[in-house]
């Protein structure tokens, strides 16, 4: 089962350097600003790139994308659960929640 996380408990995962972060849009928004540590995983690419940006399936993975009115987040993890990795959440807010606090963002 996936599991929604608020902004504080993501931060604290990160902050751990315990998680894998995916960010599920587009290549063009990744490249633009991500959360920190964050790997890109495109809706459309989930099924290949998820063994390479994620090997073990007992690492915790967080996705997230823009906000609460993408539904990108919630269709990746719920597909990396369906793959058989064990320790999925989403961050539903996602990066308009997390700068909207004046959280750090990375860039490419």
């Amino acid at each position: 089962m996936v599991q929604n996380l608020t902004r504080d408990e993501v931060k604290q995962k990160i902050d751990a350097g315990k998680v894998t972060v995916l960010e599920a849009l587009p290549e063009s928004y990744y490249k633009e600003a991500h959360l920190p540590g964050a790997r890109n995983l495109p809706l459309d690419e989930v099924d290949a790139l998820a063994p390479e940006l994620v090997p073990d399936k007992q690492t915790e993975v967080i996705v997230y994308c823009t906000g609460v009115t993408c539904p990108n987040s919630g269709i990746a993890a719920n597909r990396l659960a369906e793959l058989g990795y064990e320790r999925v959440y989403t961050y539903e807010a996602g990066k308009e929640d997390w700068t909207g606090a004046g959280l750090p963002t990375e860039s490419d």
